[in-house]
């Protein structure tokens, strides 16, 4: 059976970025009441979208229980997480800092385990969708810590669906192939290698929503076929 998403609330980390604005749209599309949370003030409010909008860093061990609180004062309740926040470095180990080691770790593992963990209190038989990316299947040299940080979010994807199966929440672990956000354009550090065209972020963001309504566990970057861009890049 189907999800429906129709009057459900949910929470959308990541939601002024070029994935996240598209899978804002998506849920919108299917009746879906959003809450807002970004880095930039001025694109969250800049989107064509209803909904509370909270400005923070997912880094921020704080960011995550705010946005859980406004989601509960709007709507009274919390029916799915997306986590779509994220940022990439590229460059050999033996040239990254400890400050993008460390913002790595804490903007694509950390800041979505904590909103993961705020939320679990109010999500009885929702969804989690965390999205990863195709270097949690293909590592590529030169992006050591960025493929670490994803293949982690990934394994923890895997052990809470196990964890929350009894509450009957569904965990979805996205692995999109390079994406055109303009993520890998705005890097922590280094360079982009060269890429080829990548998926459109509305074709990645409705495959994810085909996924949330269906129930299905993960969509690895092979499930993206609409596109057939697989490069070893971050969405």
């Amino acid at each position: 059976m189907g999800r429906d998403l129709t009057d459900s609330v949910v929470v959308l980390a990541g939601a002024s970025g070029g994935l996240g604005t598209a899978i804002g749209a998506e849920l919108a599309d299917q009746g879906a009441h959003l809450t807002l949370l970004g880095r930039s003030s001025e694109r969250l409010l800049a989107l064509d979208l209803a909904g509370p909008r909270v400005v923070g860093d997912l880094a921020d061990a704080a960011t995550g229980e705010r946005a859980v609180a406004a989601a509960l004062e709007a709507y009274g309740r919390i029916d799915g997480i997306v986590n779509a926040a994220g940022e990439v470095a590229f460059g050999p180990l033996a040239d990254t800092s400890d400050d993008t080691l460390d913002r790595l770790v804490a903007s694509n593992l950390l800041g979505p385990l904590r909103l993961v963990r705020a939320a679990l209190p109010h999500l009885g038989g929702g969804f989690v969708v965390n999205i990863s990316a195709v270097v949690a299947e293909q590592p590529p040299a030169g992006m050591a810590a960025y493929a670490a940080t994803k293949a982690a979010l990934t394994a923890a994807s895997v052990s809470l669906r196990r964890e929350l199966r009894r509450q009957r929440i569904d965990v979805i672990d996205v692995r999109p192939p390079h994406t055109e956000t303009g993520l890998a354009q705005r890097p922590l550090a280094g360079e982009a290698p060269p890429l080829g065209p990548g998926l459109a972020p509305a074709d990645a963001a409705a495959r994810i929503v085909r996924a949330i309504i269906a129930g299905e566990r993960e969509v690895g970057a092979v499930d993206f076929d609409e596109a057939g861009s697989h490069q070893s890049a971050g969405t």
